[in-house]
């Protein structure tokens, strides 16, 4: 029974060990604070005034890299910005233009290669019946 008061004030030295202030780049501080959950974009910190979310961006360079946070890349330039780009010089246009056309007639050899090897359709049973139908009435 005696272990269980030592334990009890080794928590709770190790929770005010744990608790800190955190000021974020605009001001705001959280004093006596203590991290309650890491996410992928931010800190829980847990005050006397309740539970709060503050985000890597928030805080300053040296709380994000304690956290192991690492700013994301900036988006790249859209798919069309880069085609528009390089069809403003004529020799790239030119190059543009030839590599479509040498597509569509790869696409077009290979469509009518494909419909030379085609079996023919058998469409002539059906005429065939009818008339052998009609022969058979008159």
């Amino acid at each position: 029974m005696k272990y269980c008061g030592t334990l009890i004030l080794a928590v709770l030295f190790a929770s005010l060990a744990l608790s800190e202030d955190f000021k974020t780049t605009r001001g705001k501080v959280y004093k006596d604070a203590t991290v309650s959950r890491v996410e992928a974009d931010g800190i829980e910190l847990k005050t006397k005034t309740g539970i709060s979310k503050v985000y890597f961006t928030e805080l300053p360079q040296d709380v994000q890299e304690r956290f192991h946070w690492a700013k994301p890349e900036a988006p790249r330039e859209p798919f069309y910005g880069r085609w528009a780009a390089a069809a403003e010089d004529p020799a790239v246009l030119a190059k543009i233009i030839a590599a479509g056309a040498s597509i569509l007639a790869s696409v077009g050899l290979v469509i009518n290669y494909i419909r030379s090897r085609r079996q023919p359709t058998i469409g002539a049973g059906r005429t065939s019946r009818r008339k052998a139908v009609h022969r058979a009435r008159s």
